[in-house]
């Protein structure tokens, strides 16, 4: 008796997901000699409970809750998950679910998760973002009028004494920069001790914040083992801070869960860095898609996240940028070849931060893609500028009111003697 083939059990173009199904967009390309159905039957077995054999143990009730492949187009494939194989509110679950063991099976040459769409009973079971896009500019800023946020990472990025890091910093605040980050790699090294970094970032801040009347802020990187993560935290707030930063992907998605529920607790906003997010979303054929570590993201509940530029020393294309700007803000998304639709029902928009080799003459460019309530964060095009640091704030922050009065900047740099120096020096140019 010739045996069946149980992934194909797994395939269904009559299925109709239901309102609580999970539904996953896959991009699938077969191994030599396995066709796309039987790949396709492969992927939606393997991420639900299937696997290569006929079980005597697969009783009705299991069947009726398997993923499956329920739509066809190119290698464009969409699977629907019902809820109950899900555990509601965790993110290590689902992803091990629906992107566990499937990008290592032999059936495949080449699969990238594209897109996730959600269930209101799944979203429902999560916090969202603390703060949001909103509560940044209302709560933490008090911005009457909404403007890009200009935020500054001191560079280098690692190696500098607590002081000069610190130096650099107040610099920059004073120079018109509104937010002070760390970078994805400094945490506590020795030539830089955390808790030596907080105590005089914040009295920079305070310093800056009486000089120039404006609210400064500093993004403080606890990225560390978790309970570290939650002590630093505290130091954070203990010194009258109001944000925290995490790398996202290198702390894990259940320690970004219990540092956002830390953040509540503590009154903190948080900054999410998507440092190591390209070792496995830049090849456009195989991995995960930015766009549905951003929605993780967004869902777990950061308040602020990386996006891109287009035009800076990064990868990533207008398109995607613009994706990931219009999933992280608004509350319904429509449906694309590559994008699913999505609800966000309750869950609070982000705001999408921009970075990665701007200078000022670029920033036009990133305010015209992306609107006014966005980060725009320079490194080198503040501390590469050639009068110095307060010198590249000023020509960053000019380049900013400048674009948002719609005077073009060489206009503009008439009255701004560092914004004339830095087009001189950048141009337009773009970073590579």
């Amino acid at each position: 008796m010739k045996m069946k083939d149980p992934y194909m059990d797994f395939i269904d173009t009559k299925y109709k997901p239901s309102s609580t199904d999970v539904v996953v967009l896959f991009r699938v390309e077969p191994a030599k000699g396995m066709s796309m159905k039987e790949a396709i039957g492969r992927v939606a077995s393997e991420s639900s409970n299937g696997t290569w054999a006929e079980l005597t143990t697969l009783k009705e009730h299991i069947r009726k809750i398997r993923a499956r492949a329920f739509y066809f187009n190119g290698n464009y494939v969409k699977v629907a998950y019902p809820i109950e194989l899900f555990e509601l509110g965790s993110i290590p679950q689902l992803i091990s679910s629906v992107a566990g063991n499937i990008f290592g099976m032999k059936a495949l040459k080449n699969l990238r998760l594209e897109d996730m769409e959600l269930p209101k009973v799944y979203t429902d079971a999560f916090k969202g973002p603390q703060f949001g896009l909103d509560g940044v500019y209302d709560k933490i800023f008090k911005m009457k009028k909404r403007r890009p946020l200009l935020a500054h990472v001191p560079k280098p990025k690692v190696g500098m004494t607590t002081e000069e890091h610190a130096n650099v910093a107040k610099n920059a605040w004073l120079g018109g920069v509104d937010l002070l980050k760390d970078d994805e790699n400094l945490t506590s090294q020795t030539f830089n001790r955390f808790e030596d970094r907080m105590k005089l970032m914040f009295k920079y801040r305070d310093y800056a914040e009486n000089e120039t009347g404006e609210r400064k802020s500093y993004l403080a990187n606890i990225t560390s083992e978790t309970k570290e993560m939650l002590r630093r935290a505290k130091i954070v707030k203990d010194y009258g801070g109001e944000y925290v930063m995490v790398d996202i992907l290198t702390i894990g998605w259940a320690a970004l869960q219990t540092v956002r529920d830390e953040c509540e607790d503590l009154g903190l906003a948080l900054h999410a860095h998507r440092a190591f997010h390209a070792a496995f979303t830049r090849n456009e054929r195989h991995g995960m898609s930015m766009l549905t570590v951003a929605k993780l993201a967004r869902l777990v509940g950061v308040d602020q996240i990386h996006i891109g530029t287009v035009v800076g020393k990064l990868k990533g294309s207008k398109k995607e940028v613009v994706d990931l700007d219009h999933e992280m803000t608004l509350q319904n998304i429509g449906e694309a070849k590559d994008v699913l639709t999505e609800n966000w029902y309750k869950i609070k928009p982000v705001v999408p931060v921009s970075s990665g080799g701007l200078h000022p003459g670029l920033v036009p460019y990133v305010m015209k893609l992306l609107g006014n309530e966005i980060v725009v964060q320079a490194g080198g095009g503040i501390d590469g500028h050639p009068d110095g640091v307060y010198a590249g704030a000023r020509a960053m922050r000019a380049a900013i009111e400048a674009t948002m009065e719609k005077v073009p900047l060489e206009s503009y740099a008439e009255k701004s003697k560092e914004l004339a120096a830095a087009l001189k020096y950048w141009g337009y140019s773009k970073t590579k």
